[in-house]
Formats: C-alpha cells, structure tokens, sequence
C-alpha cells in the first residue's frame, strides 16, 4: 500500500525544519549550496600584507614637505629615455582642430 504524497511532504518539511535545511519540494534550483559556504574574501585579505605607508601618502598628509620618490625618478628617466628614441607618449592634443588632424586622411567605412 502506497504512502500518499500529501504525508511524505509533511514528513520532509518536519525533517527540514529539525536539521535545519531548506524546505523544497519541487527540487528547484536555488543557489543555496552556495550561499551556506564560508565567503572567501576574508581569507584572500588576510594572505596578501597590509599597505605600508608609501611617498605619495606622506606628501598628501604634507603638502609642504620636500619628499624623494626613487620609484617616481627611475619612471621618468624611463620616459624621458623612451621620448629620445622617438617611443615616448603622444602629445596631448590642446584644441579640437589638432584632434580632428589625425582622422583628416582615413576614409569613412559604412
């Protein structure tokens, strides 16, 4: 003799409601498996080390103050070398004319 299914529900939703799980019946898909994880972030936060006080924090906090930045120097005696070899960034464009130069010659596709 077959259990009707209105009491094997109830007997499921009574279960869940002791172990503490979530209730479904139709077996949708719900994410749940998912949401009960641990979240990752503050692992992932705590591996890395904390941000050390750096030359451009202390020259935010002191305006006035004459800082040296070894990092900043070695990046613009790259640039600076780059621009002698002609590798260096383009100029900024200062009007709206001197923008419009660049497209002048290229043809229009459709």
């Amino acid at each position: 003799m077959p259990v009707p299914r209105a009491r094997i529900l109830s007997l499921m939703e009574k279960q869940c409601l002791l172990f503490s799980t979530t209730f479904n019946p139709t077996q949708a898909r719900t994410g749940n498996k998912v949401l009960r994880q641990r979240l990752k972030g503050p692992s992932v936060a705590a591996y890395y080390p904390r941000r050390l006080l750096t030359v451009k924090d202390v020259k935010a906090a002191y305006p006035g103050l004459k800082t040296w930045d070894p990092e900043e120097l070695s990046r613009m005696e790259h640039v600076a070398r780059m621009k002698l070899k002609g590798k260096g960034p383009p100029k900024k464009k200062r009007t709206k004319e001197e923008s419009k130069k660049f497209f002048k010659g290229r043809k229009k596709t459709a």
